[in-house]
């Protein structure tokens, strides 16, 4: 099976947030307002998606997803 990167991440947090895997309050705080709001990401915050996509085993973000 094929995985392909998510195009923005906003579709990548509401992957994360639909799907059955373990967040904690606060990571699931980050991706709800994720979801929502179609700002750009800083550093730090595509920094944490990327690492809540990869505990996950679900794809990465495309190359400028986070814009």
């Amino acid at each position: 099976m094929i995985k392909h990167a998510f195009p923005d991440h906003r579709q990548a947090a509401l992957a994360l947030l639909c799907g059955n895997y373990p967040l904690n309050r606060r990571g699931a705080g980050f991706l709800g307002q994720l979801v929502v709001d179609p700002s750009p990401l800083n550093d730090k915050q595509s920094d944490w998606l990327a690492k809540l996509l990869n505990r996950a085993g679900l794809p990465p973000l495309a190359e400028g997803g986070g814009q």
